[in-house]
């Protein structure tokens, strides 16, 4: 154990020993398995203040809007079980949140902890110089993985560097043809660095960066009509598109599923128009939506494919764009125009190795399929029960949402949620629509406590609702 004697640290220059002191604290927290009630309580308050003083203030009344009585003083401290996450006030919450998609195979899921331990004990970090192997052995298993030709990978750390790195393969690969303009849906979320945001359809998130990269067309998702005349008439103009970017299903839009037959149809238009398509996975894959990548569903292979979120198994953050060898090939005379410090460190691609090996072995994808239907079926029934709360419960796997008649019956609902220990939240491109995202891992008990937990808070909600009316009158 660190240990730092309160002399030793006075020794050094002041500000040195402010931050030194910092760090001894924070290492000796990190060491502790437990914590004394009143230990719990001074962290509760240092990580508000630390929260209020030094990461955002902003952050502490987002919390409070989604938690039971305003109480934001929820502090995480360890995963319980693959499905479940205790407080620092020992409180044990059911997770259907999954980190906004990332622990599809579990919190700290053995094999994938395992892996990055074993990893760890050998070599963290590449050299830059010599070949790592573990990068080569997962874009391997991602090109025998994903469907059509998809081949060759980047690797990076997030998901919207996911997007900008596909956004950037996309220019290069059509720069020389003339193509210039990219085309996105409403209600896109693609994330919020500058190119990924120029696709992301939120004004909120876009107007304090304006202007963004030019070029960036938006469409109605789900619309085929208006997506050919988009296509066509930017050929009209000259400006003749590179790339299409979907989400096969939005997730921050608040899981808005196409009609059947629309994600084909837009394959089909971007051949016609020379245009290439960009489905980016980051939530729906790795076998959120039933099967390991959503455009699976109707068969569809995009040209370039976009992951993040649970490719690290909950355990290390990576981002990968996968895409087909005639695309990639730009990149072949000099691999050094697009690159990354920390993408596909050993540690990460030993993360996802494990991630996918575990969700293959167990078959979680067909598990999602069967949970999502349980829940989705279950919160429709909720549905015809308070229709003046409900407005629709909709779903694909184990990414389901239910949409509420207004944004604070919304919030009301997953602060009940809060209060019976199940942790749901909203979309960021939907504020009345909640989402429901376990780990894939959940159980057939867990579901069904979850619909019982929805039941309650939604008595609870309808009980204040007519009694507001009733007062009203």
């Amino acid at each position: 154990m660190i240990r730092h004697s309160q002399e030793h640290i006075l020794n050094r220059l002041p500000t040195s020993a402010s931050a030194l002191a910092c760090t001894a604290h924070a290492l000796n927290i990190i060491e502790k398995k437990t914590l004394t009630h009143e230990e719990m309580k001074a962290l509760n308050r240092e990580v508000i203040e630390n929260f209020q003083q030094h990461v955002n203030p902003g952050f502490l009344e987002y919390r409070k809007s989604v938690t039971a009585g305003g109480d934001y003083g929820a502090v995480e401290w360890q995963a319980s079980s693959l499905n479940t996450l205790v407080d620092t006030q020992g409180k044990e919450y059911l997770d259907c949140l999954g980190g906004f998609g990332i622990f599809n195979v579990g919190h700290r899921n053995p094999t994938v902890v395992s892996a990055v331990q074993h990893q760890l004990e050998k070599q963290p970090l590449h050299s830059q110089e010599l070949l790592d192997p573990l990068r080569a052995m997962l874009a391997k298993t991602l090109a025998t993985l994903t469907p059509g030709k998809l081949k060759y990978s980047f690797f990076s750390n997030s998901g919207t560097e996911s997007v900008e790195a596909a956004i950037k393969l996309a220019k290069a690969y059509q720069s020389p043809r003339g193509k210039f303009t990219f085309i996105a849906a409403s209600g896109a979320f693609h994330g919020k660095s500058l190119g990924a945001l120029s696709a992301t359809a939120k004004a909120a998130f876009r107007k304090p960066f304006m202007p963004l990269l030019p070029g960036f067309r938006h469409v109605p998702f789900g619309n085929i009509d208006a997506m050919r005349t988009m296509l066509s008439e930017c050929r009209k103009t000259g400006d003749d598109v590179a790339a299409v970017i979907l989400e096969p299903i939005q997730g921050e839009g608040g899981v808005i599923i196409p009609p059947a037959g629309y994600l084909p149809a837009v394959r089909k238009l971007c051949d016609e128009f020379g245009a290439l398509l960009i489905f980016d996975e980051v939530q729906t894959g790795m076998g959120r939506t039933g099967k390991m990548f959503a455009c699976e569903h109707e068969n569809v292979q995009p040209d370039i494919l976009c992951l993040a979120k649970a490719l690290g198994g909950g355990v290390m953050p990576i981002g990968a764009t996968v895409a087909t060898e005639e695309v990639f090939s730009v990149l072949f005379d000099n691999p050094f125009l697009h690159t990354t410090t920390f993408g596909g460190n050993p540690l990460a691609c030993a993360a996802a190795l494990a991630t996918i090996h575990v969700l293959l072995e167990q078959n979680l994808p067909a598990q999602a399929q069967q949970k999502g239907q349980l829940l989705v079926d279950g919160f429709q029934a909720l549905k015809r029960e308070f229709p003046e709360l409900v407005v629709d419960a909709r779903g694909q796997g184990l990414l389901i949402a239910i949409e509420f008649s207004d944004n604070e019956i919304g919030y009301n609902f997953a602060s009940e949620m809060f209060r019976q220990q199940v942790l749901v939240a909203g979309t960021l491109n939907n504020a009345k629509t909640i989402r429901i995202e376990p780990p894939l891992t959940i159980t057939i008990e867990q579901c069904e406590h979850v619909l019982s937990c929805a039941r309650k808070a939604l008595q609870g909600l309808s009980v204040k609702q007519r009694e507001m009316i009733e007062v009203e009158e």
